[in-house]
């Protein structure tokens, strides 16, 4: 009885443990005929798998015709889009069409890939439905063929319009403000780059058109706060004239404002954005355009004296003179004969001349450049300029009237003058018949006029003076020393309307040329001879002076009395050593 029982509970739990196996066999074998099914569906099918894409474009449920119509329909319309790395933005969309891909690109398309769908095996196409059921099948990409002319232009247009150039700081400067860019880094792209992103882009399996690219970051320059408030408060300048290259040269503005104020806006501001800091504003008084229509336009002032004495020191005197001419100084410039004029030397040209050393005249180097450094010191007084330093002669000169000279030496006295004026100035020397003229060139601001006087205080006779001389012939006289007489001298500037009113008389400078006596050298007696009394004949050596007086600026007391101001007396450089050219 046991024993049967037994048999019976084992017999059961045989037939439980069998109840799963089959549960698993008959649903394996209802998925296998359901996948079969599927599998039949699948090859019957003449359309597109649902879902089904090529190159991007759904053709999924249609038929091989209707796919190649939406093919060649849409795909010249569909878009890559160009991001850059690191960027979540895209920053270009570009149509297949224009990177040279047309419905000719897709010319039986539909076919070869319904084909392939086809051609795949019984079971093979029942997972292709199924995976296209889903959502997670395509027909890829085979975009072979395209226009290589448009694809090259639409890669140069692309290249083009994501090059940023780089905005570098600038400032400009309005009526009460500055105006500051803040500087911003451009970027661009390589070409061969962009070229195979896009090209990637285009034959991406699941047809995504996406095209990663990387940008080249280009610098711009930058001005900190500090630089350009150093360039503004430069110094305000005219506009002026190179002469090296004959061109005008810009004016130049001048601004003042507070740097940490700008240093706090510039660091608030975004890159590329322009700020506007409160400034004082200072402008030149003539900008390039208004220099334009008037540089060189007027006669300032001019001074014609006569040359003489020895064909070198005439020479002399071209050679200094044609080294000052077309000489250009702008607003605020400061002409230096000796600066301009250089050492007289023999290497130049110069030659041997009368001058006076130490009180003597000598022949020396150069003699006579006085003269074109004076005549120019007439034509400035003329011109109603700024003298900066002149020195008269030790003696006075008699090819211009007195105290309107301006002795010069190297490593001595200098002549000066400054470029008040608010325009360019150009000096015009020339030599002609005998008389140096001197011209100076530039623009006339005012009507006025100048007229130069001079007012002799007090003058010293020359006395004559006998010395005792063995070495000339017994019972001979020579002149040893010529003589000058002393004078001391105030020039004035007298400024003029145009219609003739006397609108200031100033003091220009007091001159104080020294006496000098004659010198005679007596020879020893002759023998059982004597030399009558106030017998004084004897051999001159010529004198460099020349006599004739000057007749281009009279010199006449002022219409009114100036005010005798205290000005500097000049020094005598004779005394100091120099060799101050000779008249």
């Amino acid at each position: 009885m046991e024993n049967l029982q037994t048999t019976q509970a084992e017999g059961t739990q045989q037939k439980r443990s069998k109840k799963p196996v089959v549960i698993v066999c008959i649903l394996l074998g209802a998925l296998l005929a359901a996948y079969l099914v599927v599998c039949g569906i699948a090859s019957g099918s003449k359309t597109f798998y649902p879902n089904y894409t090529i190159n991007g474009v759904a053709v999924g449920g249609l038929t091989e015709e209707e796919a190649q119509t939406r093919l060649e329909q849409e795909l010249p319309a569909k878009k890559v889009t160009v991001r850059v790395v690191g960027m979540d933005d895209p920053v270009a969309e570009i149509r297949l069409s224009e990177l040279g891909y047309t419905k000719d690109s897709v010319a039986g398309e539909a076919q070869s890939f319904l084909i392939v769908q086809r051609e795949a095996g019984f079971l093979s196409r029942g997972w292709e439905y199924l995976s296209a059921l889903t959502g997670n099948y395509g027909g890829g990409s085979s975009l072979l063929v395209r226009d290589e002319d448009s694809f090259d232009t639409a890669v140069a247009s692309l290249t083009a319009k994501l090059t940023v150039q780089p905005v570098d700081s600038s400032f400009t400067l309005g009526g009460n403000s500055v105006s500051i860019v803040k500087s911003s880094d451009g970027h661009s792209v390589d070409a061969q780059s962009l070229s195979k992103a896009l090209n990637d882009a285009v034959n991406e399996p699941d047809g995504g058109y996406e095209a990663d690219i990387e940008y080249i970051v280009l610098p711009a320059k930058s001005l900190t706060a500090q630089e350009i408030y150093d360039e503004c408060a430069a110094e305000v300048k005219n506009a002026g004239y190179d002469a090296a290259t004959g061109e005008i040269t810009s004016e130049q503005i001048g601004a003042e404002f507070d740097v940490n104020e700008a240093k706090s806006l510039l660091d608030n501001a975004a890159p590329g954005e322009t700020v506007e800091v409160p400034a004082t504003i200072e402008h030149p008084a003539v900008t390039a355009e208004q220099l334009r229509s008037v540089l060189f336009r007027d006669v300032l002032g001019t001074a014609r004296t006569h040359v003489g004495g020895s064909s070198a020191r005439i020479s002399n005197v071209k050679l200094a003179s044609s080294s000052v001419n077309g000489t250009i100084l702008n607003s605020g410039d400061v002409f230096s004969y000796n600066g301009t004029v250089g050492q007289r030397t023999e290497s130049k040209g110069y030659q041997a001349a009368p001058a006076y050393v130490q009180g003597e005249t000598v022949d020396e180097i150069g003699g006579g450049v006085c003269q074109p450094s004076s005549t120019l010191y007439l034509a400035c007084l003329n011109a109603n300029l700024e003298i900066t330093e002149r020195y008269a002669h030790r003696y006075v000169p008699a090819y211009i009237a007195k105290g309107m000279d301006a002795t010069v030496s190297w490593d001595g006295p200098d002549y000066k003058f400054t470029n008040d004026t608010n325009y360019p100035i150009k000096i015009v020397a020339t030599y002609s018949g005998g008389y140096l003229t001197m011209k100076l060139l530039g623009t006339k601001e005012d009507s006025t006029y100048v007229k130069m006087t001079n007012k002799v205080l007090s003058t010293t006779e020359w006395k004559t003076v006998t010395q005792d001389d063995d070495t000339i012939p017994a019972g001979t006289q020579q002149v040893k020393v010529t003589p000058y007489t002393g004078y001391k001298v105030e020039t004035y500037r007298n400024v003029y309307s145009s219609d003739g009113s006397l609108i200031t008389s100033k003091l220009e400078d007091v001159s104080n040329y020294k006496v000098r006596d004659k010198l005679i050298l007596v020879g020893p007696k002759k023998a059982e001879e004597t030399v009558p009394s106030g017998n004084t004949s004897s051999v001159e050596i010529p004198v460099e002076t020349p006599v004739e007086k000057p007749t281009e600026t009279p010199v006449q007391p002022p219409v009114e009395k100036p005010v005798e101001t205290p000005v500097h007396t000049p020094t005598d450089t004779g005394d100091e050593g120099y060799g101050s050219p000779a008249a």
